[in-house]
């Protein structure tokens, strides 16, 4: 028995009542039930959370109701005031219990927070109601991010996970990227629409950055990330925005990613990334396309099939240019190239040099000029360096070493006008 239920119980009583049970017909009927099946007392009054001596008591007499008289509450003299100012505040327990206590009150903090927990869960009710919004066969998507630690081989990194739902179906798709820029987001896009065989007319996301520089929704006047619009124009999307601290809007997409980080994702472990993301793809057609949706009632891939495939619009034809960023590096002595905190391995005949860099979104392209790119898939983390998988990098050989002594050695010039003194007798010897 959770104690915060049997505390309420025993605390909040309705307008009008007089006295109140101090214990359930159903705890004793659970205090019965865990002794037939030979719990002592004392584990008996663990799991309930009871006192020994009630367990003894209801283990003796059968149930028979009894109450305690209601005394009244000692914030009811403050009653006005706290409903008035209760909603002012937030229902900040804290700030209601400084004011009362200003005017007299001298009661604890947690008879005050039990006191107005009924307005408190009232208010909620009545401001998350919400009407649930249907869209009509290939009318709207929804997308978002979510993120889950995941191990991929010895190291748990942090994995974004890219979610798109069509808002009909309940169809959906996830990709899992190293971050949340727009490079990943352009391309979760394009891997999204092949995977439905279209697009929707409209999309509906959040306010990220990658999206939207800034709104002002009293006018409706938004200034779009230009790079993110000028793809959405090419593909024909119409972009629609949640309001600000509402994301209950986008409530399909909302469940979507928690339904794959609870789902697809829980307790898994991976080589790579990319054998994440092919499992994803199989448990997107496998798993979430053929389960029931809560919902609909139905299965997603069924419905799609049914009512949603043939009102997709197929994008263009023409692939959209790759998103990249283009930077240059010196290639170090050991051939390692610093990336975004991680280390890319090249030939080590390209040391010394400059290289261009590629920055895609699944991978690092250096380059020199004459020579064949290599190719790294972009690592997850920091201070990780990649696999070389080329031909064998020979260690160059050290500079050799100058032949003979040092000949130019301020030391050792300093001192070559200096004379050894010999004995004569020395000089004689060599004569003889």
């Amino acid at each position: 028995m959770d104690s915060s239920v049997g505390s309420e119980m025993l605390a909040v009583v309705p307008e009008g009542a007089t006295e109140e049970p101090l214990i359930e017909e159903s705890v004793w009927g659970a205090v019965r039930a865990l002794r037939e099946r030979g719990l002592s007392k004392r584990e008996i009054g663990r799991q309930l959370d009871l006192d020994i001596k009630t367990v003894r008591k209801w283990l003796r007499q059968p149930w028979e109701p009894q109450c305690r008289p209601f005394r009244g509450r000692a914030l009811d003299p403050w009653e006005t005031f706290l409903r008035g100012r209760a909603p002012e505040v937030g229902f900040n327990a804290a700030v209601l219990y400084r004011e009362v206590t200003a005017q007299g009150y001298q009661g604890s903090y947690p008879a005050l927070v039990r006191y107005v927990r009924p307005w408190r869960q009232e208010h909620r009710s009545d401001e998350t109601s919400t009407v649930r919004f249907e869209t009509e066969p290939g009318q709207q998507a929804q997308v978002d991010w979510g993120s889950a630690w995941v191990w991929l081989g010895e190291q748990r990194v942090r994995v974004h996970v890219f979610t798109m739902v069509l808002g009909y179906s309940r169809r959906i798709f996830a990709r899992g990227y190293r971050e949340e820029g727009l490079v990943s987001l352009l391309e979760g896009h394009a891997q999204a629409f092949e995977h439905f065989g279209g697009r929707t007319e409209t999309i509906l996301y959040d306010n990220p950055r990658t999206i939207v520089l800034s709104k002002d929704e009293s006018s409706g006047s938004v200034e779009w990330n230009a790079k993110f619009k000028d793809r959405m124009d090419f593909y024909g999307v119409s972009i629609r925005l949640c309001r600000y601290y509402r994301a209950q809007t986008k409530g399909k997409v909302e469940c979507g990613v928690k339904y794959v980080k609870r789902n697809a994702l829980a307790g898994r472990r991976f080589h790579d990334l990319e054998e994440l993301n092919a499992w994803l793809l199989e448990w997107c057609l496998g798993v979430a396309d053929q389960r029931i949706h809560g919902t609909t009632h139905e299965l997603p891939g069924q419905r799609f099939a049914r009512s949603e495939a043939a009102s997709l619009i197929a994008v263009d034809a023409r692939p959209p240019a790759p998103q990249e960023r283009l930077e240059s590096r010196i290639v170090p002595r050991d051939g390692l190239v610093a990336v975004e905190a991680n280390r890319y391995p090249v030939p080590l005949s390209w040391a010394g040099h400059t290289v261009r860099v590629h920055l895609l979104a699944e991978e690092i392209v250096l380059g020199r000029d004459g020579e064949e790119p290599v190719r790294h898939g972009r690592l997850l983390g920091k201070h990780q360096v990649a696999r070389w998988t080329g031909p064998a990098r020979s260690v160059t050989a050290g500079r050799a070493a100058a032949p003979g002594p040092p000949r130019f050695d301020p030391f050792y010039l300093s001192r070559a006008g200096e004379v050894e003194v010999r004995p004569l007798d020395q000089y004689e010897g060599v004569t003889r």
